[in-house]
């Protein structure tokens, strides 16, 4: 089986709810909102592109006959609902031309939406201009998934120069460049790493959902590394540690995103905007285009309610909603010396 095809179906096969550290993120009530619904706007900003929502498809597929066609779907799902959407890693179309088509195919389907091209972190500043060209992308986004790719059989071996060429395609390129994490999460060191390369939007991408580790393993002969299966920090845990981060850049929320509950809390702390995989993708290939339109209008309808009950005109006011943390969140404060008090006492 083509390994792209056997990402999709072992994602599938291992996605499931799961306890999530959203759960341990609750939002204080207040009794008075003081606003009206049809004052609230939902719309936002990534890498200084605006958002007509706050989430959007993050990087999935491509690469065979079955992602062309899960590709040409997921973008139908961005035209119709006005979602950003990032296509999974070119560089497979970049070293196969045959397979191009499966990429190309979101551009053809949704012509005038937001595409993110995606390119791994040892790409060149060559490679990652090819890959925005091909899809006449209006970002690139920069995937770094280093426990992937070493439980990977075949995967990379030399991490060496990572941030050098991070640094280098984000000097040179005339559009935005997000990096992104695929599930393990991202400490303040790490983000600090990013920002001395000129990196100013950042996907933090926790752990929570798709566990690549566990794909990866799962190929494998002996399936030796099972105990990697739930590897990193989770997608709360990194959005704490980003704000621990004194500096004006943007993040971006991913990771175990399950509704529009855990949309609305990543957005609460602090994310600019969130974007979703595994959920998306097991809806899609489960219950079909149709109702998966369904699913994120409604998830649309909810945040403009959530947005309403807490008192939030804009996506922007929703980062002072007061909050509290219990279990697996607050001993995580505890222990990298994060403030967890100062999110009880915010006010819009």
């Amino acid at each position: 089986m083509n390994r792209k095809d056997e990402h999709v179906s072992l994602a599938k096969a291992f996605h499931k709810d799961r306890p999530s550290d959203f759960d341990h993120v609750h939002l204080i009530h207040r009794s008075f909102p003081q606003v009206a619904v049809d004052d609230i706007s939902i719309t936002s900003e990534m890498a200084s592109l605006p958002l007509k929502t706050p989430f959007f498809i993050n990087a999935m597929t491509g690469g065979s006959e079955k992602t062309k066609q899960i590709n040409e779907q997921l973008a139908t799902l961005a035209r119709e609902t006005s979602l950003a959407m990032a296509t999974g890693s070119v560089s497979i179309a970049l070293k196969d031309p045959s397979v191009q088509d499966s990429f190309t195919i979101v551009r053809k389907t949704n012509p005038t939406g937001m595409i993110l091209a995606n390119v791994g972190a040892g790409s060149s500043l060559e490679q990652a201009q090819r890959a925005i060209d091909l899809l006449e992308a209006n970002a690139l986004q920069i995937h770094v998934n280093a426990p992937q790719e070493l439980v990977m059989p075949e995967g990379d071996r030399d991490f060496r120069y990572w941030l050098e060429d991070i640094a280098k395609i984000a000097s040179t390129l005339s559009i935005p460049v997000i990096v992104k994490e695929v599930g393990f999460g991202m400490t303040r060191e790490t983000i600090q790493q990013l920002i001395d390369c000129g990196i100013t939007s950042i996907d933090v991408s926790g752990q929570g959902g798709t566990s690549f580790t566990q794909i990866e393993n799962a190929r494998r002969k002996n399936r030796e590394f099972g105990y990697l299966d739930s590897y990193g920090l989770s997608t709360v845990q990194s959005l704490l540690e980003a704000n621990e981060v004194p500096y004006p850049y943007e993040f971006i929320a991913s990771g175990g995103i399950r509704q529009a509950y855990d949309i609305f809390k990543a957005l609460a702390l602090g994310a600019n905007a969130v974007g979703i995989s595994g959920t998306i993708l097991t809806h899609l290939l489960t219950k079909g285009l149709d109702e998966t339109i369904l699913l994120v209008q409604q998830w649309q309808s909810e945040l403009t309610t959530l947005y309403a009950m807490t008192g939030s005109k804009t996506t922007a006011q929703t980062r002072t909603v007061p909050l509290y943390f219990t279990g697996s969140v607050r001993e995580w404060c505890d222990a990298r010396r994060i403030a967890p008090d100062s999110y009880s006492f915010r006010t819009n």
